[in-house]
């Protein structure tokens, strides 16, 4: 058995929630681009796959710090990392991105 195997499946798991997040939103804002009747902009589209694609890549980051420390042979703080605060913020950034991708795209 794998040392502290509940704790790097739990990581596991929370990396590919943040994967999931990422492709939803994408997927979402991918999905929007189809509904309006103008063409939408491809700055729009690889703003939005590129925003997609750097939380994935931050979640990578978190999740090999997150093994690397349960890993640690000494205890560490379980304060919050930077690439949490860094995640939230660029989940967060995806939304308010694709509610403006909404706007430009939706005819009112």
């Amino acid at each position: 058995m794998i040392a502290n195997y509940a704790d790097h499946a739990a990581n596991e798991r929370t990396f590919l929630a943040w994967v999931r997040t990422a492709m939803s939103v994408v997927g979402f804002g991918l999905a929007i681009a189809r509904l309006g009747n103008a063409a939408p902009s491809p700055v729009t589209a690889a703003a939005l796959l590129a925003s997609g694609a750097a939380v994935i890549v931050i979640a990578y980051v978190r999740m090999r710090l997150v093994r690397r420390r349960i890993k640690a042979k000494t205890l560490a703080d379980d304060d919050s990392t930077l690439t949490d605060a860094m995640l939230v913020g660029l989940v967060l950034a995806l939304f308010v991105m694709l509610g403006v991708f909404a706007l430009h795209v939706v005819p009112t």
